[in-house]
């Protein structure tokens, strides 16, 4: 069933193509009157079968005529059929697939009026958008009539008409009417085209009852036009041609605008030059201006010219309008007259030896335009000029001509200078009948008393470096320019940056003075320069240059540049470092290097890849971190060398970085230094404290205000000799002797006769007991901050001379701590991590107001904090102290 109905759609669509090909009209023949009126329906043209007629553009050959999308053809205009028969053509296209499609049209003047009847009923029966026309400027009366409209729907009603939009109830208001009951159409005054061209409004039939019975009619009513406008011209027209132009060259063009409906003979205008015709002509049909003569000289004549040309339209005849305008023609310049010298010759006198100095100033005339190319002058000396001692510059504001000595001139070789000076412009003659002016000019030198001159400027040597001082490199001598000889001149040095040169007054002899070391700073590029002045007896100066150029020698050793290396280390590989050497010596006597070791070498390293300048020092074994000193031998191509020492430093990296010892990372060299400093002063005060308080055995110290005689943290970890172990239980013996002599010598008596194994066992007595050292350990009561019980019951038991024992054993707190910090070593050094368990707190009584660290002395409280207990919480790490303390 699919593919029957492909066939029936295919069918159909060829069947419906041919019936539109067959129906569509290709010609159409008509009977007209001999005067036809815009808006005349001619005939009604079937396009329903005709391309696509739905998307049909329609346009007719005779611009008289137009046909509508419907197939209505008609006259636009009023027209006359005068031969009788009249044939155009109506062209058809399809705007989507563009095909084209003509119908030929024959208009044939009708002899029956019958058939004019029943053509004009038929018009009348039609509600058509009919197009019609108007004439502008037609005289009255007014209102006239224009054109009658009909709707069908007045066969069946009784209609009236009435219209609104432009030309009614819109400006221009009241233009247009329309009697209701026939519907004719009346204008009420005149109208002009070029004001508005084409009228738009509307039309509506309606009943009786108020029902609009069809739809609305657009009507559009066009103006006629008629020749009412003349043409003009802009009010200024400026057009330019260059002076001595050929014949019909183009000068430009004019154009004049009419008002009137264009592409019609009303506009169409043609043009002719009223004045100058001798000169200019201008092409009717396209204003174009030409020249006629080539006389047009601005320099001679005149540079403007007024033209007066005539605009007439209608093609030029001679009922039609005109209008004239005036055209302005330049003459532009064109460089045809050369720079003229006002003289026929020129001279002027300049001193020897003198330069940059304005000689004379020339003067020229230019008939072209000022300040153009064309009138701006360029000097050019053609002739004398060989050495270049002069030079000619063009002044700006007036002109001229401006020679300058631009090189010293010299009497003794040219007295006179014979010059040959041209004036030209910037821009190229242009048809000149002569070419370029120039004129001679003299230059005269005159002389003047001259210094030495050097037979040469510059004098160049080649010497070998390392001359021995005396050695004569050359002779630099000066003559005269007057005598031409030496005689009487003196040569002096001027300038001898490193004091190389001696020169012989005398005879300008040039001698060895210094060690001319071709490396040196003070040469460049292997040259070393001096400057050498020669004066004449009348103290005149001449100035003289000496280029030496020195000549090498094998006089230095290749040098290694950088002699501190750094290996990283990398577990199972070989490191290397890149040694780079260099030669101030030039070649052959430089590189390429040769690299080798002493005989006596290590074999620790070995050299690899060697190039010109470097090579690389390798590890031949795996060596240990460090630092290395390596001896080289560097040959240079004539075998020249010295041994050399680089220091190799093997370390572990990181990002290509040596990571450096904790100490030095820390601290460095200055933080130890500083550090251990710190730590003898230390050292030193403790000395000199212990000291003191040995000395002193009766000085009487105030317990409450000891808050001095505390424990005072420290950060130091190094070792020292007075903090040791073994001294603090020295000095704690030495107190507990001091202590016992001191009982039996205590005055008052009491406890003069007292030894202290009696005070041993008093203070038993009292639940306390001496320690080593004469650290006092009893019971809390013994002490009190609050009541000062400790010198009652030290009265109590011993008597008044209790109170000095109590004072004197104040003054052994630091032999106190002393005893506890080496209890607290020894533990370090015996004990296990699990040692803590067995620590204690100690705490002792108030000694001194406001100390924080509290008592630590042998008479202290024991419940009252010690400020030992840091001593407790030391932790793993105090063991590398007591390690360094405990050291033999």
């Amino acid at each position: 069933m699919a593919v029957g109905s492909r066939y029936l759609l295919l069918g159909l669509s060829f069947m419906v193509s041919t019936i539109s090909v067959k129906a569509c009209v290709s010609a159409v023949e008509a009977t007209v009157p001999k005067e036809l009126k815009a808006g005349y329906i001619i005939s009604e043209v079937n396009l329903q079968h005709c391309l696509n007629s739905t998307h049909l553009e329609l346009t007719t050959s005779d611009a008289d005529f137009a046909i509508q999308q419907d197939g209505l053809l008609y006259a636009v205009h009023s027209t006359r059929i005068h031969s009788g028969e009249r044939a155009f053509v109506i062209w058809l296209q399809d705007q989507q697939s563009h095909q084209k499609w003509k119908i030929d049209v024959t208009l044939s003047v009708e002899h029956n009026t019958v058939k004019r009847e029943v053509t004009l009923k038929r018009s009348k029966r039609r509600w058509r958008p009919l197009p019609f026309s108007i004439r502008e400027n037609e005289l009255g009366p007014f209102p006239k009539e224009v054109q009658q409209i009909q709707s069908d729907s007045s066969q069946n009603y009784n209609v009236v008409y009435r219209i609104y939009g432009q030309g009614v109830e819109l400006p221009p208001v009241g233009l247009f009417s329309v009697v209701p009951d026939t519907g004719m159409l009346k204008v009420h005054r005149a109208v002009d085209r070029e004001e508005i061209a084409e009228y738009k409004f509307f039309a509506e039939a309606i009943s009786l009852d108020g029902i609009k019975r069809d739809r609305d009619l657009d009507v559009t009513v066009k103006v006629e036009d008629e020749n009412d406008n003349r043409p003009e011209f802009a009010k200024i027209i400026v057009i330019s041609v260059p002076e001595h132009s050929a014949i019909d060259t183009i000068v430009g063009q004019v154009n004049a605008t009419d008002r009137d409906a264009p592409d019609t003979l009303f506009s169409q205008v043609a043009y002719r030059i009223v004045s100058n015709t001798d000169l200019f002509r201008i092409q009717s049909e396209t204003g174009v201006v030409y020249t006629m003569s080539t006389a047009l000289d601005r320099e001679v004549n005149k540079d403007t010219y007024e033209l007066i040309i005539e605009a007439i339209d209608c093609k030029g005849v001679s009922y039609g309008l005109s209008g004239t305008g005036t055209v302005k023609v330049v003459l532009t310049d064109i460089n045809d007259n050369p720079p003229t010298f006002r003289a026929k010759k020129y001279e002027a006198k300049v001193e020897e030896n003198k330069k940059d100095v304005l000689l004379l100033r020339i003067p020229v005339d230019d008939k072209d335009v000022v300040n153009t190319s064309n009138w701006k002058a360029k000097f050019v000396i053609k002739k004398g000029n060989e050495n270049g001692n002069f030079r000619i510059e063009t002044d700006p504001v007036t002109n001229e001509g401006l020679l300058y000595v631009n090189k010293a001139l010299d009497y003794e070789k040219n007295a006179v200078v014979n010059l040959e000076v041209a004036a030209e412009n910037e821009a190229p003659l242009v048809g000149a009948r002569s070419n370029w002016a120039s004129i001679p000019v003299d230059i005269n030198v005159t002389n003047v008393d001259e210094g030495p001159e050097f037979k040469t400027a510059n004098l160049f040597l080649r010497v070998k470096e390392n001359e021995p001082n005396g050695t004569l490199i050359g002779t630099y001598s000066a003559l005269d320019p007057d005598t031409k000889n030496s005689d009487g001149i003196l040569y002096y040095k001027a300038s001898d940056p490193a004091s190389w040169i001696d020169v012989d007054e005398n005879t300008g002899k040039l001698l060895v003075a210094g060690n001319m070391d071709r490396e040196s700073s003070f040469v460049t590029n292997g040259m070393y320069n001096i400057t050498v002045n020669a004066v004449d007896r009348s103290s005149k100066t001449g100035t003289g240059t000496v280029v030496i150029y020195l000549e090498d020698e094998n006089d230095n050793n290749p040098v290694i540049t950088n002699k501190d290396l750094t290996i990283c280390e990398h577990y199972g590989q070989l490191g290397y470092a890149k040694v780079e050497a260099v030669d101030k010596d030039d070649k052959p006597f430089s590189s390429p290097f040769t690299f080798g070791f002493p005989k006596n070498n290590d074999q620790n390293w070995k050299i690899t890849n060697v190039e010109a300048t470097s090579m690389r020092l390798q590890q031949a074994t795996e060596l240990p971190t460090g630092t290395y000193k390596v001896p080289v031998i560097i040959h240079d191509q004539q075998g020249k060398s010295e041994q050399q020492t680089v220091t190799v430093r093997i370390c572990k990296c990181n990002n290509g970085q040596c990571l450096s010892s904790p100490i030095s990372t820390a601290f460095g060299v200055w933080g130890i230094l500083a550090l251990l400093l710190a730590l003898a002063l230390l050292l030193l005060l403790l000395c000199i404290l212990l000291t003191c308080l040995c000395g002193k055995k009766k000085e009487k110290i105030d317990i409450d205000n000891g808050a001095e005689a505390v424990l005072i943290k420290s950060n130091t970890e190094g070792p020292g000799e007075e903090v040791m172990a073994s001294n603090f239980r020295i000095a704690a013996k030495q107190t507990a002797f001091e202590q016992q002599s001191q009982f039996q010598q205590l005055p008052g008596g009491g406890l003069q006769d007292i030894k202290l194994s009696d005070f041993q066992k008093a203070s038993n007595g009292y639940g306390g007991e001496i320690l080593d050292g004469g650290m006092w350990n009893g019971p809390s009561s013994f002490l009190s901050p609050a009541n000062s019980t400790m010198q009652n019951n030290y009265g109590q038991q011993f008597g008044d001379g209790a109170q000095h024992y109590v004072d004197q054993n104040s003054t052994s707190i630091w032999r106190t701590n002393g005893l506890v910090i080496e209890k607290k070593l020894n533990g370090f050094l015996t004990e296990h991590d699990d040692r803590f368990a067995e620590d204690i707190s100690h705490v002792y009584g108030f000694e001194g107001k406001g100390s924080l660290a509290g008592s630590v002395g042998c008479c202290s409280e024991l419940n009252y904090n010690s400020g030992l207990e840091f001593v407790n919480t030391l932790g793993p790490k105090f063991r590398t102290l007591a390690q360094v303390c405990r050291k033999k």
